[in-house]
């Protein structure tokens, strides 16, 4: 029995690795990719081009940013143009120059770039613009049992949470496969959805496989880990441990069988 336990002990763990319903060739579904689409407190910046070159900068928001620096004779501020951002209210809209409140929530770049052409195209603002927009710091966090753990900002328009995970330097050894969660906030709740790494097929079907703005994907500690968080916790899983009771057990045997032979 004892040595059963210290075998039992010295077992190696079987929910390291990803992926383990996976063989070679096989394919698995995944989750269809879906657009970030803006939502409140989101920033962007919107460039307009045109031969109405006024008009386009208004609603380009080239502000003046002022740089403090040295010159030949003496100390001087110099000026130089920046690109401003527009901050998406309460209610999904931004407002703009010559056009005021324009409404992108829920909208993706490309659907937010074709509402304001057509736009300024309906009003005679400019009937010839093309419009580009990008993402000011969107964001998402990875935190628990990383290897770096922080948060990161998107760098393409699709991020998948295996992605995620790699930027922080992947999981510990001591990190949960089997219940990664991402939380998600949607309208007035925040949603919690788990993943498990060992199982691909469900992962790649998981709603959060691509991450949104502002998700924070947790890495939850496995039961080893926990279990260093108490004095000794650790102790009965060592094949240490169990050599040494299977040792002083063989000794004490020892011991009573003299004295019974005496």
């Amino acid at each position: 029995m004892v040595l059963t336990l210290a075998l039992a002990g010295c077992k190696a763990p079987t929910d390291i690795a990803y992926f383990q319903d996976m063989y070679e060739a096989q394919s698995a579904a995944v989750q269809q990719m879906s657009e970030i689409k803006v939502k409140p407190m989101d920033r962007l910046t919107i460039v307009v081009k045109s031969r109405s070159y006024e008009v386009a900068e208004e609603l380009n928001l080239m502000t003046q940013a002022t740089r403090v620096g040295n010159t030949a004779s003496m100390g001087r501020a110099s000026t130089s143009n920046a690109m401003s951002y527009y901050t998406v209210d309460e209610n999904g809209n931004i407002d703009m120059p010559k056009l005021g409140l324009v409404h992108v929530g829920g909208m993706t770049r490309s659907e937010i770039a074709a509402h304001v052409k057509a736009q300024l195209v309906e009003r005679q603002l400019v009937l010839d613009p093309t419009v580009t927009v990008e993402y000011v710091d969107m964001n998402y966090s990875v935190l628990g049992e990383v290897n770096t753990p922080g948060m990161f900002t998107f760098d393409r328009e699709r991020i998948t949470l295996l992605e995620a995970i790699s930027k922080a330097g992947d999981l510990t050894i001591t990190g949960e496969r089997k219940r990664v969660s991402v939380i998600r906030r949607e309208g007035d709740e925040q949603k919690h959805y788990y993943v498990d790494l060992t199982d691909a097929k469900s992962m790649y079907q998981s709603p959060v496989y691509y991450l949104k703005q502002d998700d924070i994907v947790y890495v939850e500690p496995n039961a080893k880990r926990m279990r260093e968080s108490r004095p000794n916790g650790n102790t009965f899983n060592t094949a240490s441990f169990w050599v040494g009771i299977v040792s002083m057990v063989a000794s004490l045997t020892g011991i009573v069988v003299n004295i019974v032979n005496k």
